[in-house]
């Protein structure tokens, strides 16, 4: 077994492509093939199921892929020691952020920038998936950082956060909306006031979405969403074109819309820094993390849970 075949493995499982791993490791395609095929034969079990559009693990794949990444990142790290001596940090970073967070008040690109000028010779590669998807990649060990949204108080296993944002969510409809009429006088709603509504609402697998649905189960209900959208920003759009009453963090909404309070404890909006609980394998994600700790800002009395 060597140290290639097993760098080969994990490419081609996060590329989901034997080609694009090739170009990402810039080696010729049959080169990555036949080291792969090798090692499955070393292991005596298929590692790669090749049938489908994409390559994806087998079961012992993934049984295989944690050990693959700690090997690799115990030679990093052995380089990294090496490098130290020098006042060198070098490596890769994988960050995971939610859609929007790049413009968000939060200011990690400001952070991330800064990393940047006093580690140039780290690789930072950004991913923007749903919540559920990164802390996913975060147990895998695919990403060492991400900031992410949480449906609940607590974090996933195996997972610490540090939240950053912490406020309630919101109803923002126009002016004319049944709600209005309904609760008037009023500046929340219950979440069993949304039974009968078309919702417009952040895709499943999001932290407010997984916050809204976790209320209206409590009601009795399932939210009926018409509309979807990636971002908060691109909802109240939506809900000022009268497309549906949208559910959002609470913030300063566009002038034709009004907004209700949804009354439950669990419905917040919730953005936090999150890491895996034994912390990144390798020394410049450690770095890059230590560096987002100590300049993120925290809120709630559960801001840090480990």
């Amino acid at each position: 077994m060597e140290l290639r075949q097993l760098r080969y493995l994990v490419a081609v499982v996060e590329e989901a492509s034997f080609t694009r791993a090739a170009e990402r490791l810039h080696v010729a395609q049959p080169g990555v093939s036949a080291q792969i095929r090798q090692l499955e034969r070393e292991l005596g079990r298929p590692l790669l199921d090749r049938t489908g559009r994409s390559v994806t693990p087998t079961e012992v794949g993934e049984a295989v892929l944690p050990h693959a990444r700690a090997a690799l990142a115990a030679v990093d790290g052995v380089r990294q020691a090496v490098a130290e001596f020098g006042g060198l940090l070098r490596g890769r970073v994988g960050i995971g952020l939610v859609p929007g967070t790049l413009g968000h008040a939060i200011d990690v690109p400001g952070v991330l920038a800064g990393f940047h000028d006093d580690h140039p010779q780290v690789e930072i590669t950004l991913t923007e998936a749903t919540s559920d998807l990164m802390l996913t990649a975060l147990r895998r060990g695919e990403l060492d950082i991400a900031v992410v949204g949480l449906a609940d108080r607590e974090p996933p296993p195996g997972v610490a956060v540090r939240v950053l944002v912490d406020v309630p969510l919101v109803v923002a409809v126009a002016d004319g909306h049944p709600l209005l009429a309904e609760y008037a006088g009023r500046t929340a709603v219950p979440p069993a006031a949304l039974r009968e509504h078309a919702l417009v609402s952040l895709p499943s697998g999001t932290g407010v979405r997984g916050a809204l649905e976790g209320v209206c189960a409590e009601a009795g209900f399932r939210p009926r969403v018409a509309f979807e959208a990636a971002a908060p920003e691109a909802l109240t759009r939506l809900a000022a074109r009268g497309l549906g009453a949208a559910v959002v963090p609470e913030a300063e909404p566009p002038g034709e819309l009004r907004t209700l309070l949804i009354d439950h404890p669990r419905a917040r909006g919730r953005i936090a820094l999150a890491w895996r609980t034994e912390g990144p394998t390798g020394p410049a994600a450690r770095a890059l993390l230590d560096r987002l700790r100590e300049t993120l800002p925290r809120q709630g009395a559960f801001a840090e849970t480990v």
